[in-house]
């Protein structure tokens, strides 16, 4: 029903139909934008981060069909308000009825009189509060029945503060409807006053806002949701850089092992991180020198990403470590990782090549895993060494790894690092393929690297030449390269 209006209110004018219609079409173009934009939201109930993109898409198509709807209002006028209640529909039926209601069965309107102390409804608000339309509408004393224990002082505050110091109404509180649901209720008013500036009646506009909050609880609940898994997220990714900046040999330079002497080895490595951040997988490096003389040489990467991958690198880092330093042959070693793995509780797969390098023959011994084989550097050339056979790690029990040796001659450079340095490509109908091309382009552009090597100083040059080369690349996984430099 329309607002009564004061001595000192000159009435609204109405607005240009032609404004209200551009800003409707501006509003069911935005719409139309949103739920495409919902639509691409991830449909993934197990992604928090979907989950709280479509409940804010959600509600924001709730509110502007609303716009829609008060603009259809503003530009067609106020609503007939019927003659006899008893001619309204009830809640939820009639023609047009859907299963949240068309934004006018939402919105109703009522006057309460306050010195007959009659009150008048529209058919709306019987709609709203679930009444029979041929029931009398309640009085300002009746209609805290309809109200939850809890929000009843609320609604008797609005209403004091309203008849007795003329202060507008804006506020919520919730009903129950005769059939037990619960909705929640927007309620603005004003008083009314007569020529003396006395309360003679108050009138108000309530309106069903129950599936606005619940879109917005949605929000809410979806945000704290994505928040927490970001919190679980950032607490794994920091112990898992932690613990793989505990592993991996912090190495700043070119390290040479003293044991050795005048055929000391010049060792420098570098870690390089995918182009997201976020994924720390279970890549290594190593070089350790052993009790006899001999120096090992690893590298290696277990799948996967997070806090259990790297602390399963940590292990067989570990375990790879202790049979080193006990005289173990780079074969058997990985045989026994390999049976590490298959006894473990959480199943992993990894790849990995494992050296030994005899100082006093400059001999090589060496063993693979599914791994890419070393390259060798000799006189300006580079090619890959001929690998034995090794499957990858925990893929099969009782695997049998070959073991192959090389003679190295002063000056000459062992290049070992993991898959990774360059991105798989897209376009390859088989993910094997993809990834056995992304590995052929790094090894061909580390063999290109040939010339630069032979000029170079130490291994960290060489180190720092591969990085330059590999360090912008937008790498879908984090990968390592180590470099061993044969001295005289």
């Amino acid at each position: 029903m329309p607002p009564h209006l004061s001595a000192d209110r000159p009435a609204a004018q109405p607005p240009r139909r032609g404004t209200v219609d551009a800003l409707i079409s501006q509003t069911r173009r935005l719409r139309g934008e949103v739920d495409a934009v919902r639509r691409e939201a991830p449909a993934d109930d197990e992604d928090a981060q979907g989950r709280w993109q479509r409940a804010l898409c959600n509600l924001a198509l709730h509110q502007l069909n609303d716009l829609d709807e008060h603009l259809a209002q503003l530009r067609d006028g106020p609503p007939a308000v019927p003659v006899q209640p008893a001619a309204v529909p009830t809640a939820g039926t009639g023609p047009g009825a859907s299963r949240h209601g068309s934004l006018l069965s939402r919105v109703g309107s009522a006057e309460w009189n306050l010195l007959t102390d009659e009150a008048s409804w529209s058919g709306e608000l019987y709609q709203i509060l679930g009444r029979d339309a041929a029931a009398p509408p309640l009085t300002l004393d009746e209609l805290p029945s309809l109200v939850l224990d809890d929000d009843r002082p609320m609604l008797t505050t609005m209403v004091t503060d309203c008849l007795i110091d003329a202060k507008p109404i804006d506020g919520e509180f919730r009903i129950v409807r005769p059939d037990g649901g619960v909705r929640t209720v927007h309620m603005m008013g004003e008083p009314v006053l007569d020529a003396d500036g006395s309360t003679a009646s108050m009138w108000a506009v309530l309106r069903d806002v129950s599936e606005l909050r619940l879109s917005q609880r949605t929000v809410g609940e979806t945000r704290e949701s994505l928040r927490r898994q970001q919190h679980v997220a950032q607490t794994e990714h920091r112990l898992a850089v932690e613990l793989q900046e505990a592993v991996l040999p912090p190495w700043r330079g070119s390290l040479r092992f003293p044991r050795q002497g005048p055929r000391a080895l010049d060792v420098a490595a570098h870690y390089l991180p995918s182009s997201t951040s976020t994924l720390v997988g279970g890549t290594w490096y190593d070089a350790l020198e052993l009790p006899d003389g001999e120096t090992l040489l690893s590298v290696g990467d277990l799948t996967g990403h997070g806090v259990t991958v790297t602390s399963g690198m940590a292990m067989l880092l570990g375990a790879l470590r202790g049979m080193a330093v006990a005289g173990t042959q780079p074969g058997q070693l990985l045989s026994w990782l390999n049976q590490l793995l298959d006894a473990t509780v959480q199943p992993a797969l990894g790849s990995a090549v494992c050296c030994r390098y005899l100082p006093a023959t400059r001999t090589l011994s060496w063993a693979q895993a599914g791994h890419p084989a070393p390259l060798l550097f000799r006189d300006g050339t580079g090619c890959a060494l001929a690998a034995p056979d090794g499957v990858l790690l925990g893929a099969t029990s009782g695997a049998v790894y070959g073991q192959a040796e090389v003679d190295l001659r002063v000056g000459d450079l062992l290049l070992l690092h993991t898959e990774g340095l360059v991105p798989r490509r897209s376009d390859a109908p088989d993910p094997d393929e993809a990834g056995s091309l992304g590995g052929t382009a790094a090894v061909q552009r580390l063999l290109d690297l040939a010339p630069r090597f032979g000029e170079a100083r130490t291994a960290q040059d060489c180190v720092r030449m591969v990085v330059e080369e590999f360090g912008e690349t937008e790498r879908e996984d984090d990968a390592c390269v180590l470099i061993a430099r044969i001295g005289p």
